[in-house]
């Protein structure tokens, strides 16, 4: 009889977990047949290969360099050669990145973080559903709803860069600007040294996630702004006061501390590595969730380092609301763009980080921008899947049905993604980091 219950739970979960898939799908290809109506044409038209890539440039006009001086979905200026803009499923593909190198990360984090109270890498879970589904080997999610107990993956990143800030001394205060979960990692930070900190919140950052840093001991200063306006706030108020401005994203004089929060994340990659080698596994994708490009950049500071001889493809995704890599990629440089609201609070950033974006440009093999209800979606999958993702945390498994349940196979072969791939999905954040898909009515249809 036990035998029996399990067997008919098993066959209900697996029901369960495919009608999450088939919403998944039906969005994915929603989107591509909405866009087909509106703008006419057929699918060469959503998507177009190469040929018709260059065949439109060389109609708009093109110098002997290959550059264009007018292309849909390009601004001037932007290049053509192997790149395909997917304007329909709103993505990018270089099918380059895996040339690029780089030193890789000085020093040790991991080791570092080792050497916290509660430190235990984060588990690695399959999602067997899935992988058969969009025709690959394997899919797994990196599950940082837990991390040192905070419910995203920030405060690898917050935790390292002060304990490289407090080698020179220990700060009279800590500020920064953040989305939400920077800003509480770094408040847990500060409380455990006994530095204040003062943490600037952009408008549209769930209360409970305002509650949340203010637990920890900080000063809130709401700004009522986009991201980029209050991170110019904290800067100025570190100017004035003399705390020490510990932002995770750069810009030109401002990288060194930047550049050790995206240090500190590649603890999270060397776990995924040893996780997939424990049963003979490497990865051949990773999908990683973007706001300014911190996260990418470790991503790209770990898997593109010259002493390593697995490139697996690298891959972009943000919200079509701050789809700021996106535009810079398109553009080729870096490009601010006007955001909007989204469930996805710590993605919602308008320009790239200046040191993440040389990497990302040149480092990058795809980046996608996904809507709402995918990710709506892909966080009730994953939820389904016994992973309790927040908004930012379903991001990748929403890029992922975006760049590959469509019915063409040009994403598929660019990304050298096929049945025996394993693709790894960052899942950033839990629900509890961000409770907006609680409280937020989002229709799943396209």
């Amino acid at each position: 009889m036990h035998a029996q219950r399990q067997v008919t739970a098993d066959h209900v979960q697996r029901r369960s977990g495919q009608r999450m898939i088939d919403e998944l799908h039906r969005v994915v290809r929603g989107r591509l047949d909405v866009h087909v109506r509106q703008h006419g044409g057929g699918l060469a038209d959503v998507l177009p290969g190469q040929h018709d890539v260059e065949s439109r440039a060389r109609r708009a006009g093109e110098d002997r360099s290959g550059h264009t001086h007018a292309q849909a979905g390009v601004r001037r200026g932007g290049k053509t050669g192997s790149h395909l803009p997917f304007r329909a499923m709103d993505a990018y593909i270089a099918d380059r990145g895996r040339g690029w190198r780089t030193a890789g990360v000085v020093g040790d984090p991991q080791a570092f973080h080792r050497t916290l109270p509660d430190y235990a890498p984060t588990p690695l879970r399959d999602l067997p559903q899935v992988a058969s589904a969009l025709g690959l080997g394997r899919v797994v999610v990196k599950d940082e709803t837990d991390r040192l107990g905070l419910p995203a993956f920030k405060v690898l990143g917050a935790s390292y860069a002060v304990h490289k800030i407090v080698e020179d001394g220990v700060p009279s205060a800590l500020v920064t600007a953040t989305d939400g979960n920077h800003g509480r990692a770094l408040a847990r930070t500060g409380r455990l040294l006994g530095v204040p900190v003062r943490v600037y919140v952009p408008d549209g950052v769930h209360p409970a996630a305002v509650a949340a840093i203010e637990s920890e001991g900080a000063t809130v200063v709401p700004t009522g702004a986009e991201y980029d306006e209050a991170v110019r706030r904290a800067g100025a108020d570190a100017t004035a006061s003399g705390a020490v401005l510990v932002q995770d994203t750069a810009w030109p004089g401002y990288e060194r501390i930047p550049g050790w929060i995206a240090d500190g994340y590649t603890t999270l990659f060397r776990e995924v590595d040893a996780q997939l080698a424990a049963s003979g596994d490497r990865p051949d994708g990773v999908l990683v969730p973007v706001g300014v490009g911190s996260l990418a950049l470790a991503a790209l500071i770990h898997y593109r380092a010259t002493d390593r001889t697995d490139r697996p493809a690298v891959a972009a995704v943000e919200p079509d609301t701050a789809a700021c890599v996106l535009a810079s990629l398109r553009a080729g440089e870096l490009t601010r763009v006007r955001t909007g609201r989204t469930v996805m609070a710590g993605l919602n950033c308008g320009t790239p980080s200046t040191s993440a974006w040389t990497a990302m440009r040149d480092g990058l093999d795809a980046a996608v921008a996904i809507t709402e209800e995918a990710c709506v979606a892909a966080c009730h999958l994953l939820a389904d899947a016994g992973i309790d993702a927040g908004p930012c945390g379903g991001a990748t498994l929403a890029g992922l049905h975006t760049l590959l349940a469509g019915p063409d196979d040009r994403p598929r072969r660019a990304l050298h993604l096929d049945e025996r791939s394993t693709v790894v999905l960052l899942c950033t954040e839990g629900r509890a980091a961000n409770p907006a898909l609680a409280t937020t009515a989002v229709r799943l249809e396209p």
